[in-house]
């Protein structure tokens, strides 16, 4: 007998592709929570901090004692709030871009990639993960949705979904 049956099944090595999440630790839901919160409040004082110092110091709410509003000071203020703003997202963008990171993702020590494992991009994170995850969130309870769904068994949010992202220990 011959041992080129053309009807025998094929023969070969079969090797499991591991999966991207055997390579890499989700994140746990509080961190990301946590890391979600935190980067509010780093951009908020940010932001907010240097006009509310520089009004105040330049005695821009003296209204709030009966005088006259230091317009100066309030325009100083505001220009004060705008570099915060400006320093804000330079420092988020420039750490998303190098590492899939927010400052307070770094902080916490978690970053995020593609789904594959392979680090996401500034456009994918930007477009897909804010933007686009922004405009769902004009549709009544979106944002009730989306955050809910880290429950999942992937731990994945819609805006992961939608980016084909998911968020790891760094």
């Amino acid at each position: 007998m011959s041992s080129n049956n053309p009807y025998a099944p094929p023969r070969g090595t079969v090797r499991d592709v591991p999966d991207a999440n055997d390579e890499y630790q989700l994140a746990r839901r509080l961190t990301r929570l946590l890391a979600y919160f935190l980067d509010t409040v780093i951009a908020a004082v940010m932001i907010y901090a240097p006009f509310i110092i520089v009004a105040i110091a330049l005695g821009g709410f003296a209204a709030l004692e009966g005088s006259e509003v230091n317009t100066t000071a309030v325009g100083v203020g505001v220009l004060a709030s705008c570099v915060g703003l400006v320093a804000w997202i330079w420092i988020t963008i420039v750490n998303v871009a190098r590492n899939g990171q927010t400052i307070a993702k770094k902080a916490l020590g978690i970053k995020v990639v593609r789904r594959d494992g392979s680090p996401a991009s500034l456009g994918r994170i930007f477009w897909l993960r804010n933007v686009v995850n922004g405009l769902l969130a004009f549709i009544p309870l979106y944002v009730l949705v989306d955050f809910l769904l880290i429950f999942g068994e992937e731990r994945q949010c819609v805006h992961d979904k939608l980016a084909d992202t998911i968020v790891v220990v760094a």
